[in-house]
Order: structure tokens, then C-alpha cells, then sequence
């Protein structure tokens, strides 16, 4: 049985979709956390222009990357809950 499932197609695309998710929501939380250490640098020390360029450029990346892996890790679990359900 676990050869079976070890060889699974459908189980090893999850878990590589899975990675990448884990990944690009590491990418886009730590470009958010850039974004507010830079904001609360900048506000104690009068917004140089440094600070509001990477608050601006955090912002943006996490925007643009962590939809994605979002919606990915919610579908994986999704998956993952339905097999279960359905006893597979």
C-alpha cells in the first residue's frame, strides 16, 4: 500500500504544488515584513527617501506575489480535506 501511494501521481504534484505555495508565501510575507520595518524606520527618523522607496518596493512584492500561493495552498488543503473526507 505504500508504494502505491508513495508512486501516486496526483499525491506528488500536491506536494510539489504544496512547496512552492510554502515558498512564495515565505517570499511575499517577508517582502511585507521589510516593507513595515523600513516603514517604522522612516517614521523615526523623518521618511528619508530610502525608507518610503522600500516600503513602496516591499509593498508591491508581497502584492504581486502572495495572492498565488494563497489561493494554491488553500486548493491543496481543499484537495487534501476531500480525499479524506471521501476516504481515498
Amino acid at each position: 500500500m505504500d508504494r502505491v501511494v508513495a508512486d501516486d501521481p496526483v499525491l506528488a504534484r500536491r506536494e510539489r504544488i504544496a512547496r512552492f505555495a510554502a515558498l512564495g508565501k515565505r517570499i511575499g510575507y517577508l517582502a511585507l515584513a521589510i516593507a513595515i520595518v523600513a516603514f517604522f524606520v522612516g517614521a523615526a527618523t523623518a521618511f528619508p527617501t530610502w525608507t518610503v522607496g522600500v516600503s513602496i518596493a516591499g509593498l508591491v512584492v508581497s502584492s504581486v506575489v502572495l495572492p498565488i500561493p494563497i489561493v494554491l495552498a488553500y486548493g491543496v488543503r481543499a484537495a487534501a480535506r476531500d480525499d479524506r473526507d471521501r476516504g481515498i
